[in-house]
């Protein structure tokens, strides 16, 4: 079977194979794979003869046992190995309890610093701001070069507020960020809020400078120093406050200060939703199984962990092959169920497939030492009910997120143990390799995943708000500041709407599954790595032969295009790739008929060389438009044919409650 030379991310290697045709190598029986070589075996000794004197080692034989004795007995007393013990030592989950008593000490009084800090270790950032500072006071160039900088901005800033005062068609010193959109209203232009928006920006402007290139300083902290220094900066833009935001002021006159009464009651009104942790205003307008999550199906298997639906079939005809979706355990799988009319799993049921979805339990302090191990395990025993409800056929398995992730390190250990049970794979937004996993990166680090454990410790889950409010610092200006000026300045509700009441609809995470998907994929990276353990033993992407149809979005901050694009650097089979625009689950929940709509696809066959991700973006095929179509054609040219829908479950797994079953409402 041809291979396409992989690249390791980490390594270098590469690996090739010798041509030959896919079609032969799909109808052909799969030859086993090669073995490692076993180490030779030392020829077999030839008997003396009897009338040849055995050659006597009595002399040597006591001199080399003593001499190795000796060697043992000082490697034992001064702890000497033949490798240094830095390179041996494993990640191991060891909670608290189970570590040296006065270790106790650590954990629970970082358990309590936690709860006052919301989660951000306090100790991780204070370090790298001294090793940004440390290193920049030791760079005097860098130091002239940004007393320079500023000197010229005050002086351009000098020269535009002269003109300012006389014209409000100066041309300004500096512009903001294509993605800043907080100073848009024409009002900014005029004097002197545009004095407050150029101070501000080039204020901005100058500290990027000073926290990035500076020598010696490694580029992640870096990305850190500059990130919450743009946090602070955020916090006292002019666009916060009543008297230096135009449009605040101007609707403050207009409305005789009613709008803040309006927005002081939205505050109070939020608050003792977030205090009494009940969904935010609107929410309850959105309601699954009645408003979301609508597809007609029924609960053919629950396990402690998730329920197991199978959707009702509309079609005469289905593929032969079922679908199973495996959702992110940090979020609801209604995700891919939302309204009617944006539905995957209904457009996938509409259009001939047979469909199954795991729903992922809530899990709670008692649930505080489930593991990668056990969630692994449920989306096994979700496989062997698909198949048998769909007896004799493979499955189509669909991962979302990390659930992608999961389901892909389930398929090599699969492949691994010789399980050929995936007619082929479909991953929404998921990353393989977590050497460079965007923005999200910058919350994780030893310090705070240490720091994190010892608050789960205390608690026994990671609580859903600090989750989310991590999403929401990456985008501040879209997720907190301009809801807080829309809401409690203006005095304007923001409409809720389907996806934002699924996405306050958040969920906990085990502390032993928290703390082993953080330090063994991200921190670690053991996936693309080959050093991911499941079933007692490494697993390989490359060991995967089911093909692959991979969907990520241009705007995705939680799992950027570029990282899920190293997809084709860990596997080893047909890739389907598709760049869609949107944002991670925007651009996922992207239906037909969707306005301003287009993705890029192409498909990179097994045995071509790979392509950079800004080469394949130029010669992939350009489509307008929503991007389930080609998933579905897809979908059918990697199934057998047709036959009859199955039925509701089977007689070991009889169906029990309707869609969307009894752990979606767990709060």
């Amino acid at each position: 079977m041809a291979r396409r030379t992989t690249q390791s991310a980490q390594s270098g290697a590469q690996k090739t194979r010798t041509p030959d045709s896919r079609t032969s190598a799909k109808t052909a029986k799969p030859a086993p794979r090669r073995q490692q070589a076993a180490a030779p075996q030392p020829p077999e000794r030839q008997q003396e003869p009897a009338d040849r004197p055995a050659a006597d080692t009595t002399a040597e034989r006591p001199e080399a046992q003593k001499h190795g004795e000796v060697t043992a007995q000082r490697e034992e007393r001064y702890g000497l190995t033949a490798e240094p013990p830095e390179f041996h030592r494993a990640y191991h989950f060891q909670p608290p309890e189970e570590q040296h008593g006065i270790m106790a000490i650590d954990a629970a009084s970082k358990a309590m610093l936690a709860r006052m800090t919301a989660g951000v270790t306090p100790f991780g950032l204070t370090s790298k701001f001294f090793t940004w500072w440390l290193h920049a006071a030791s760079s005097p160039g860098k130091q002239v070069q940004l007393a320079d900088h500023a000197t010229r901005s005050w002086a351009r800033f000098l020269g535009f507020a002269a003109h300012a005062t006389q014209s409000a068609e100066a041309d300004p010193c500096i512009e903001p960020m294509e993605h800043d959109h907080r100073f848009d209203d024409d009002a900014w232009h005029q004097y002197p809020y545009n004095l407050m928006q150029q101070g501000f920006l080039l204020t901005q402007d100058w500290w990027y400078r000073a926290t990035n290139d500076v020598d010696g300083l490694e580029r992640h902290d870096e990305q850190v120093v500059s990130f919450v220094t743009r946090q602070m900066l955020d916090l006292v833009s002019p666009t916060n406050f009543l008297w230096t935001n135009p449009v605040v002021a101007e609707r403050t006159r207009e409305e005789g200060g009613r709008n803040l009464i309006r927005g002081a009651e939205h505050f109070v009104e939020d608050w003792e939703r977030l205090t009494s942790d009940r969904p935010p205003v609107g929410a309850e307008d959105f309601v699954p199984g009645r408003d979301l999550a609508t597809a007609e199906g029924r609960v053919v298997h629950r396990t402690h962990l998730m329920e197991l639906i199978q959707y009702t079939p509309k079609t005469d005809k289905v593929a032969a092959e079922p679908l199973l979706i495996v959702p992110a355990w940090i979020m609801k799988y209604y995700i891919l169920d939302l309204s009617p009319d944006n539905s995957l799993i209904r457009h996938l049921v509409d259009q001939g497939f047979t469909v199954f979805a795991m729903s992922w339990r809530n899990p709670d302090a008692r649930d505080r030492d489930l593991g990668m191990e056990e969630y692994a395990a449920a989306v096994e025993a979700a496989i062997d009910a698909v198949q048998a409800i769909v007896p004799g056929r493979k499955v189509h398995g669909v991962g979302y997120c990390l659930g992608g992730t999961l389901l892909t390190a389930k398929a090599a250990q699969m492949a691994r143990d010789g399980e050929d049970r995936l007619a082929s794979l479909t991953l929404f937004a998921t990353q393989t390799d977590f050497s460079e996993p965007g923005e999200l990166g910058l919350f994780i680090s030893e310090s705070e995943v240490s720091y994190l454990e010892h608050m789960m410790w205390d608690r026994g889950y990671l609580d859903s708000q600090q989750m989310a409010g991590a999403f929401q610092l990456l985008r501040s200006n879209d997720l907190i500041w301009s809801r807080y000026i829309q809401e409690y300045l203006l005095g304007e509700r923001e409409e809720m709407f389907d996806l934002m009441a699924w996405n306050a609809d958040s969920t906990r995470m085990p502390y032993r599954m928290h703390s082993e998907y953080l330090r063994r994929l991200f921190l670690e990276n053991q996936l693309s790595n080959g050093k991911f353990e499941l079933n007692g033993g490494p697993v390989a992407v490359s060991n995967i032969e089911a093909p692959i149809f991979c969907v990520s979005t241009t705007r995705d901050h939680i799992a950027p295009w570029q990282s899920v694009y190293k997809l084709h650097l860990v596997a080893d089979t047909d890739i389907t790739f598709v760049l869609t625009n949107g944002g991670h689950n925007a651009g996922i929940v992207s239906e037909p008929g969707h306005a301003g709509r287009s993705y890029r696809i192409r498909c990179t066959r097994e045995g071509e060389r790979y392509l950079a991700p800004e080469t394949w973006r130029e010669h992939a095929e350009q489509r307008d438009g929503s991007w389930w179509p080609a998933l579905t054609e897809w979908l059918r040219e990697e199934s057998s044919g047709e036959t009859a829908p199955p039925a509701m479950g089977s007689e070991t797994y009889r169906p029990k409650e309707e869609a969307p079953g009894t752990y979606v409402f767990q709060r």
